[in-house]
């Protein structure tokens, strides 16, 4: 592989999760095997019937952050064996924790554990159909966050890519909010299928509990940086992870602004790890001149091997 490369591991966030996800990686190698059933002795959750049968829990908040997380670092940790390794990390949102993972920062089991318990608490944050997000799509993030400023009770709570962007907030001021945009001209506003208002200031008090249940866990010297949601600024110094990962639960996620920096900083080539392609589907629009790769499969993982042994470059 060509060692002029800057490369960069992504991690995809919450909606992503499928039946299966991950399944071909379990069966064909013991890395990923051991974070599966590890995962499993850890939460006492058996992670083979929760990621690859079909089951009512997987879309389920308390259950999904912990299943995609598991899976994302069973994936990370076979790309790494294959001998790719990255020069910098992020996450979307949920994402993020593995993105800390792969930088070394914190454990595959506190990684895990943590999420589950963010999970949780994100889930019993707001009463069910009290909040709500939505996808706003064609329309200039000034003048979303114009006509959003005069509603109380909303705010952006992403910033995916160029025209696209997620609210979140009060139920019916979403509803209210959806409108008033489309008749602005947003392209389309989308009611989100989530459990809650994530990334906004209802989740403020379930960020000051995981904050507490932070405190107990242990994190490690990075042996590489992170960019973080809520700054998109890299991060180098490990202590201030736990607050950074407070906030994130109800900061906005500064997804693209995250990419613009490390294009910024000379990463040219971005690894997704982890089901679907959302991330790639934001890079094209953010930046169509770097390199991005997608591993969501082993059939994924033999092509970037192939070309790399063939070329002795990364496919794109």
């Amino acid at each position: 592989m060509s060692d002029q490369r800057k490369i960069a591991f992504l991690f995809p966030g919450q909606g992503v999760q499928k039946t299966g996800m991950g399944k071909d990686f379990y069966e064909n190698f013991e890395t990923a095997r051991q974070v599966y059933d590890q995962a499993s002795q850890w939460l006492s959750i058996d992670m083979r019937e929760l990621c690859f049968e079909k089951n009512d829990r997987l879309d389920l908040t308390e259950y999904t952050q912990a299943a995609l997380v598991t899976t994302c670092i069973a994936m990370e940790k076979v790309v790494e064996e294959m001998g790719l390794f990255p020069d910098v990390t992020a996450g979307l949102s949920l994402g993020e924790y593995c993105a800390i993972e792969a930088a070394g920062g914190m454990s595959a089991r506190d990684a895990v554990t943590i999420t589950r318990r963010r999970g949780i608490l994100m889930e019993q944050a707001v009463p069910a159909g009290v909040g709500g997000m939505a996808a706003v799509l064609g329309m200039e993030t000034g003048l979303v966050q114009k006509i959003i400023d005069s509603m109380e009770g909303i705010s952006i709570a992403n910033y995916n890519c160029p025209g696209q962007l997620v609210v979140s907030g009060k139920r019916e001021t979403i509803s209210l909010a959806s409108e008033r945009l489309k008749a602005a001209g947003a392209k389309r506003v989308l009611p989100l299928n989530v459990s809650g208002p994530f990334h906004s200031f209802m989740l403020a008090d379930a960020g000051k509990r995981l904050g507490e249940y932070l405190e107990q866990t242990e994190f490690s010297p990075l042996r590489i940086p992170y960019v973080t949601n809520v700054t998109a600024q890299y991060i180098e110094d490990i202590e201030v992870t736990k607050s950074l990962l407070e906030k994130q639960i109800f900061s906005s996620v500064l997804w693209q602004q995250s990419m613009e920096c490390m294009i910024e900083k000379g990463v040219d080539t971005f690894v997704e790890i982890g089901p679907g392609r959302t991330l790639t589907g934001f890079l094209r629009k953010i930046n169509r001149t770097v390199k991005i790769i997608n591993i969501q499969t082993i059939e994924d993982l033999c092509h970037v091997a192939d070309m790399a042994r063939k070329y002795g470059e990364l496919p794109g």
